[in-house]
């Protein structure tokens, strides 16, 4: 079987043409997604009853369901309201890359949440405390501990669901999206030639991927040095400060 360059090297550019578009529903529905995930978290450790029954509920709907059936339901089930219609988020929800994005971030949001919530369940209660006994009020006190160490808890869990949320944009080709999957699809459609373009596909997903764990890789090394500063040793040193100021 010979192998043809030239039709992998032109499916490789019908490909790479179609990367702008995988890029930004990846940014945009990690970017959304967590800033919701934050206030489902928010809701979900707060001290109001019907708020963490909500967060709850979000979270068990959206960990609970397949994503592809979240994706149809939105871009294919609220258009046959006529009330959805005629509302004025008709002009997003019509798109098909508005409903992919908005299907990707809400799905992302219910994992994200629980590992923020993981991240905020790693901080030892005796850190906390022996800020307060320093005097920190309660931004200092999540600024220099509380953050920092939930941040470095749950940092690889929130890399593993960035990768995969990297990979769920090929979902997005099934609502009419062009991303590089849709465009695999249409050549595939034309050519017959599967092998071939999912095997060009499938190396820019890797190439991209490999971007992201070495990116998200550097953040953990820069978030976790050799001799990490232990809360203790900040508090001690906040004490100090206060006390000479």
């Amino acid at each position: 079987m010979s192998v043809d360059i030239a039709f992998i090297a032109d499916t490789l550019v019908q490909l790479l043409r179609a990367l702008p578009t995988t890029l930004l529903l990846f940014a945009a529905s990690v970017a959304i997604g967590t800033l919701l995930a934050l206030l489902v978290v928010w809701m979900r450790v707060c001290q109001v009853v019907v708020l963490r029954h909500l967060a709850r509920s979000y979270i068990f709907l959206f960990r609970g369901s397949p994503l592809l059936i979240q994706m149809f339901l939105l871009y294919y089930g609220l258009s046959q309201f006529p009330e959805v219609r005629q509302s004025p988020l008709w002009p997003v929800l019509r798109e098909p890359l508005s409903c992919a994005v908005i299907a990707l971030a809400l799905c992302t949001a219910g994992y994200m949440a629980e590992i923020f919530r993981g991240g905020l369940l790693a901080v030892p209660p005796q850190q906390i405390e022996a800020g307060r006994a320093a005097g920190m009020s309660g931004w200092l006190l999540a600024r220099r501990i509380i953050i920092p160490i939930a941040l470095r808890s749950c940092l690889p869990a929130y890399s593993t669901e960035i990768i995969l949320m990297m990979k769920a944009t090929s979902l997005a080709s099934l609502v009419t999206v062009y991303e590089v999957s849709g465009v695999a699809q249409r050549i595939i459609a034309e050519t017959y030639r599967t092998l071939e373009v999912f095997l060009c596909a499938a190396l820019i997903y890797l190439v991209l991927n490999f971007l992201i764990v070495r990116a998200l890789t550097w953040v953990e090394h820069r978030l976790s040095p050799r001799q990490p500063v232990t809360a203790c040793q900040t508090t001690k040193k906040y004490a100090l400060s206060v006390r000479r100021g």
